[in-house]
């Protein structure tokens, strides 16, 4: 059974990736928590017990160890029917897509940095942040229009839902203003069983982190803070 290797739910949307991908295929596996660190160096000593890279997330089958959330996809696809389109159309579109999101969505990562568990206002939108959330609801609209949806790539979950997870609940926390179809998916998305209770979890968390609180706060002004005291 494959051991997958995450950090804090509330934060860590690289760690959300494979798990939810693997939740929703129902591919069997183990997880490992191991918390941010206060400062980078930090937390890269603590992983790197784990990771190579000192890097979440991180999976281990038996010997072998697979770092980076789209390579352990592609991994867990060579082994289990399902992490992509099965059309070889929408497969292009998926790995496209989600090879997108893996590199690039700068200035949503910056001005939005994954927090499950708040409500925030932003100070401001950036154009450059306009111009990442035009790219989001173009490319979401063009995946269920073409596909036909409910999914990005068509019926089924699969890896490019899993890369984009993270974003829907960016979308949550920050209260960004979406189009009607895209906001139709986010509602479709977190009302996953898997994503329930990776947000269930994220909320009931203890651990903060204050390099990730501090970058939350600057973007804007806290309207709510949902998690456990």
């Amino acid at each position: 059974m494959y051991t997958l290797y995450i950090a804090n739910r509330n934060y860590s949307s690289w760690s959300l990736r494979p798990w939810i991908l693997l939740s929703e295929l129902g591919i069997p596996f183990e997880e490992k928590i191991t918390p941010f660190q206060r400062g980078t160096s930090s937390s890269w000593t603590a992983f790197r017990a784990f990771s190579p890279t000192g890097k979440v997330p991180c999976l281990h089958d038996g010997d072998t160890t697979v770092w980076d959330s789209l390579s352990i996809a592609e991994y867990v696809a060579e082994h289990h029917p399902g992490v992509w389109p099965a059309d070889p159309r929408a497969r292009a579109w998926a790995r496209s897509a989600a090879a997108e999101m893996h590199s690039g969505f700068d200035a949503l990562r910056s001005h939005c940095p994954m927090n499950c568990g708040i409500r925030l206002q932003l100070n401001a939108t950036p154009p450059a942040l306009a111009r990442d959330i035009a790219r989001v609801q173009e490319l979401w609209n063009e995946g269920l229009q073409q596909f036909g949806g409910p999914y990005l790539a068509g019926a089924a979950f699969t890896a490019v839902d899993a890369f984009y997870a993270p974003v829907v609940f960016r979308i949550q926390s920050y209260r960004l203003a979406m189009d009607a179809a895209t906001q139709a998916y986010v509602q479709r998305i977190l009302a996953l069983p898997s994503m329930q209770r990776w947000y269930d979890a994220a909320l009931k968390e203890t651990w903060r982190d204050p390099d990730h609180e501090e970058e939350t706060l600057r973007q804007g002004t806290l309207l709510e803070d949902l998690r456990v005291a």
